[in-house]
């Protein structure tokens, strides 16, 4: 397929870590091409925000009106949106677009400053109705449905309240709930097709999440811009998330920049084939082979000797030793799957045949085994960030 073309309006991060600067490095990693307008130029690091400059309304449209007319577009990311004028006019403009539109309400960054004022969170309510889906974070969902936020039935009352309001999906995302999971809800418009959707997954304890929100959007619009439906979009888009924040290193004392460059292969969903990036071999000598494979220049990222070790390359594929016993003496190729049950569905249909269907194991992948004509172990499997950041990784 071409390559998806994402328009991100928003504004500019100094510091690298938000803003059009996460957007460009998220559609990048994605497959996409990135076109920006910046609505507003911010001197920000890891600490605050410590100055913003908003570009004047006919310099966004511009920037909009001259890639859009040349290079086209596919969908639409908008974020930090500069003033109550400019939300206006990019609304004008994007109303006659008929391409799906992710709409982060920027409203304060990761550091607590703010970064629109009430004239132009007002604003906000014309381009949420123009938005294919909305995606609050807990205080921006307050501040845009005008509800008491106190407890989980309420968030589910003021983002179901919203997406009825303004005929766009609201994803409501709860990392600023306390607890040791964050939970985000879709709720979709009564317009839509979807169904109301919810994910939820263990907390990440890192201080590396400056531009979570910004990358999230991106992300989603580069599914949705690739025919994906919702669910399928944020999917993805909040796996790329979490591996960005699990491989961050912290780089001051502030709200760190998380690790878009080392997403790599971790976020495979799409359909036309699944994807080789593990395979297991068998260790006869398992200490030898353990000390080879750190020799070869791998990095270590489990450990259970003398049975198993996982290794990781420079690409982001892993590569597994295993006792020899344990695995019947041959390689294990592994195939990772954007939904195993269905590739296995498809495959049985046309003659494949399979040793053993769809199960969930304790390690945290789902499986299923088959042998190609030669007899050599396949494996296609789902385990999202478990495969690269097991509960048990090496620190």
């Amino acid at each position: 397929m071409d390559t998806p073309r994402i328009m991100i309006i928003a504004g500019s991060d100094s510091g690298g870590g938000a803003g059009i600067q996460a957007d460009i490095k998220t559609v990048t990693m994605l497959g996409g091409h990135a076109m920006t307008a910046i609505t507003a130029i911010t001197a920000q690091n890891t600490l605050g925000v410590q100055a913003v400059m908003p570009v004047p309304a006919d310099m966004v449209i511009a920037q909009i009106d001259s890639v859009v007319s040349d290079i086209g577009v596919d969908a639409v990311k908008i974020g930090m949106i500069g003033s109550a004028e400019t939300a206006h006019a990019v609304a004008d403009r994007l109303e006659g677009l008929s391409v799906p539109i992710v709409f982060d309400p920027v409203m304060v960054a990761t550091s607590g400053d703010v970064l629109a004022d009430d004239g132009t969170i007002a604003a906000f309510a014309r381009l949420m109705r123009i938005a294919t889906v909305t995606t609050p974070n807990l205080p921006e969902l307050r501040a845009l449905s005008g509800m008491s936020i106190v407890d989980r039935e309420a968030i589910r009352t003021a983002a179901r309240s919203l997406a009825d309001r303004r005929g766009c999906a609201i994803l409501a995302k709860g990392g600023h709930a306390r607890g040791p999971h964050v939970t985000d809800i879709l709720f979709p418009a009564r317009r839509g097709g979807e169904r109301e959707m919810e994910w939820s997954d263990p907390r990440i304890d890192s201080n590396n999440t400056h531009g979570t929100g910004c990358t999230l959007a991106s992300a989603i619009a580069c599914g949705l811009a690739s025919h994906w439906n919702l669910e399928e979009a944020i999917t993805r888009a909040r796996r790329f998330v979490r591996i960005a924040i699990h491989d961050a290193t912290l780089m001051t004392d502030g709200h760190g920049p998380m690790a878009h460059q080392r997403v790599r292969q971790d976020v495979v969903l799409d359909q036309s084939a699944p994807l080789l990036n593990q395979i297991t071999l068998p260790a006869g000598d398992f200490a030898a082979s353990e000390s080879f494979y750190a020799r070869l220049g791998l990095r270590q990222i489990v450990r259970s000797a003398p049975r198993y070790a996982r290794f990781e390359s420079a690409s982001g594929t892993t590569l597994s030793i295993e006792a020899a016993d344990e695995i019947g003496g041959t390689p294990v190729f592994y195939f990772e799957c954007g939904d195993l049950d269905e590739w296995v569905e498809m495959l049985t249909s046309i003659g494949v045949a399979f040793e053993r269907g769809p199960a969930d194991e304790d390690w945290g992948w789902r499986e299923a085994r088959l042998r190609d004509p030669a007899g050599n172990a396949i494996c296609l499997y789902q385990a999202g960030e478990n495969r690269r950041f097991p509960p048990w990784r090496l620190p």
